[in-house]
């Protein structure tokens, strides 16, 4: 199993960033996928999901700004990343729903002016 998240970065307040996470070694079309994400001295967090059929599941906290979305043929899926702010610096990673494959590395996203 690999978990392979990228298009993190440094961005300002306001700004915008599209991460994608590649996976590989499940039946990707059959799970639900989850973002997360681990800020500086806090634990790791759900902060959206998307089922086999597309539906979506948001953190309140990002509800509004962050849009998850995913590519079946590609075995990938995708946050987009809006109106950001700086308590969403984090390192952000996918995996199933249930959270219980072996993470990968992560991206890191710092919103920072």
């Amino acid at each position: 199993v690999q978990l392979q998240a990228s298009g993190g970065g440094l961005v300002q307040p306001g700004g915008s960033l599209r991460l994608s996470c590649a996976v590989s070694g499940i039946i990707f079309s059959r799970s639900v996928m989850g973002w997360y994400r681990r800020a500086p001295g806090k634990q790791r967090e759900l902060v959206a999901y998307v089922t086999a059929r597309s539906n979506t599941y948001y953190a309140e906290s990002v509800t509004g700004r962050f849009t998850a979305s995913r590519d079946n043929a590609k075995n990938t899926v995708y946050l987009q990343l809006n109106s950001l702010k700086p308590e969403d610096t984090a390192v952000y990673y996918c995996n199933v729903y249930a959270g219980n494959l072996p993470w990968g590395q992560g991206t890191q996203v710092t919103v920072s002016s």
